[in-house]
């Protein structure tokens, strides 16, 4: 029975492969060249045990420990416990993210253009897509697993031996792993791939969420989290393996109910159905824009609870970190004391940059539907109506431009009301809400990036997540890997004065304003007059 129901899933995954034979090694070179340098960082940046510790000592605010999870060997803070602690958590997180994405393309995203129904004619087993989109998808996470546990062996780094930086791999892999079965599941219960990946992606943010509140308030509620069990195998200390075994058990129970739905499942349904529409469309949804909003409803609400949710998760923390800072003789040696701020303050520069380049995501995605429609040729049924691109393209970047800035409030909103109720003298709500608008013209920058290149050449439009992913490394890791200055300042997130520390600098909000002018003026002239097969 299993034989027939996988009957052909060679072929199907030798199809995956080729398809995606650009984007696999992409994905594998990036994070590993990523990780290596990173590592081998470690060792030049921090050479005196005097300064490790230092660094260690910053690891033990709460706010860092909500960031990148709980400390540990920070009594002896060499290369191999620092590289595990400020870069495993957010390395498996962008494995996470790619193993969503891709399963997803093989899965849902086929089932909706017609793929996999045209693959079913054939002599092919019913199960035979979803088996090979999650075999090649988890090979490519054992791999990658491989490629970085033996790279950072190669580094021949005191404090990294072989068992660790194994260790290191597969706790990277099996985030994947798990994540790949995570959406196999989801493509089973939504309707649609904007469903599967939204449900995915919500699981990976409560992930992070209940892990930041758990290593802050309650080590127990770490362990309701998949994020947390990766943390949890110490690597370069203590070397849990068990917590790679328990992750991989769970993967397989959740694989074992998406085969079992998709036995089950018509092609083109979900178990989580779409309640039936109006009979007569709103005024509003008449418009492009409207039609824009209806699209993606569902991601701003779920991106907008999470960017409060964040803020929150932040904020919470927010009490305990004047007395860590004034009662930690190296952390005030680190934040020097600014006439009329306080050092919970100056910290906030830092976790604003952080914050904002996560709504940007958000952004970016609601910018990018457009492409999305066009890929599926649904973009044409509008253009071959009375209206224009200009007002297609605007309605795209009105929901980004606008949601961005709603992103940006939520997520300082959440910041402030938790804060207020954990802090006895509580920064006010408009010093937060200066120090995070400040980053608004950085946003519009990666915005008007993304609405350039979907005007001239829209299948490059992954140039914007790659210059986002850069921009968070050079600026959020830039000082602690102590980057060269003009490599931050390749980001427009680099330029951005740090309120309430700096000054007000009008002229390069202007600069940077009028730069994402200039973009998106461009962009939309390129979408204006292209063919629409880009």
């Amino acid at each position: 029975m299993w034989k027939q129901l996988t009957k052909q899933t060679g072929k199907m995954a030798r199809f995956i492969i080729r398809r995606d034979r650009i984007r696999f090694p992409i994905w594998i070179t990036s994070l590993a060249l990523i990780t290596i340098v990173t590592a081998s960082s470690f060792t030049n940046l921090y050479q005196t045990d005097q300064e490790r510790q230092a660094i260690a000592e910053t690891m033990k605010n709460p706010a860092m420990t909500a960031m990148l999870g709980p400390g540990y060997g920070l009594d002896n803070y060499t290369a191999g416990p620092m590289m595990a602690h400020q870069m495993l958590l957010f390395t498996a997180i962008v494995v996470a993210i790619m193993s969503i994405l891709l399963v997803t393309r093989h899965t849902r995203a086929d089932e909706e253009e017609g793929r996999i129904e045209l693959i079913r004619s054939l002599s092919v087993g019913r199960l035979s897509n979803l088996s090979a989109a999650v075999g090649v998808v988890s090979s490519l996470n054992v791999l990658l697993a491989i490629v970085i546990g033996i790279g950072l062996y190669s580094l021949q780094i005191e404090s990294m031996n072989l068992e660790g930086s194994l260790l290191y791999g597969a706790a990277l892999g099996v985030t994947g792993i798990f994540f790949t079965a995570v959406t196999a599941l989801f493509a089973q219960l939504s309707e649609n791939s904007r469903g599967t990946i939204g449900l995915s992606f919500t699981i990976l943010g409560i992930a992070y969420l209940i892990r930041a509140v758990g290593d802050v308030s309650n080590a127990t509620l770490s362990w309701f989290s998949p994020l947390g069990w990766i943390l949890g195998t110490e690597v370069y200390v203590n070397n849990f393996w068990w917590p790679i075994i328990l992750t991989i058990c769970v993967a397989i129970v959740v694989n074992a109910l998406a085969f079992y739905l998709n036995t089950i499942r018509d092609l083109d349904s979900g178990f989580l159905p779409s309640k039936p529409g109006r009979k007569y469309a709103s005024p509003f949804l008449q418009s492009p824009l409207g039609l824009a909003f209806r699209l993606q409803r569902t991601g701003i609400i779920t991106w907008a609870i999470g960017m409060y949710v964040l803020g929150l998760s932040y904020g919470s923390v927010f009490g305990d970190l004047e007395s860590f800072f004034l009662n930690n003789e190296m952390m005030s040696q680190i934040l020097p004391p600014v006439e009329g701020l306080s050092l919970t303050e100056q910290f906030l520069t830092m976790l604003m940059s952080v914050i904002t380049m996560v709504c940007t995501i958000p952004a970016l995605m609601f910018m990018m539907k457009l492409k999305g429609e066009e890929k599926k040729d649904l973009t044409e049924h509008l253009i071959s109506r009375s209206v224009s691109r200009t007002k297609v393209m605007g309605s795209y970047f009105v929901l980004a431009f606008s949601f961005g800035f709603a992103m940006v409030f939520l997520a300082v909103l959440g910041l402030w009301s938790a804060s207020v109720s954990v802090m006895e003298e509580p920064i006010s709500f408009m010093v937060m809400f200066n120090a995070a608008m400040v980053y608004l013209p950085a946003i519009w920058i990666m915005i008007g990036f993304s609405v350039l290149l979907i005007g001239y050449k829209p299948q490059f439009t992954g140039l914007s997540w790659l210059y986002l992913g850069y921009s968070f490394l050079v600026v959020y890791l830039g000082e602690l890997l102590q980057f060269p200055e003009w490599l931050g300042k390749l980001s427009p997130f680099g330029h951005i004065p740090q309120l309430p520390v700096e000054e007000m600098n009008i002229v390069i909000l202007f600069v940077l304003s009028s730069i994402a002018v200039v973009f998106i003026i461009i962009g939309f002239i390129g979408y204006k007059n292209r063919d629409l097969s880009g």
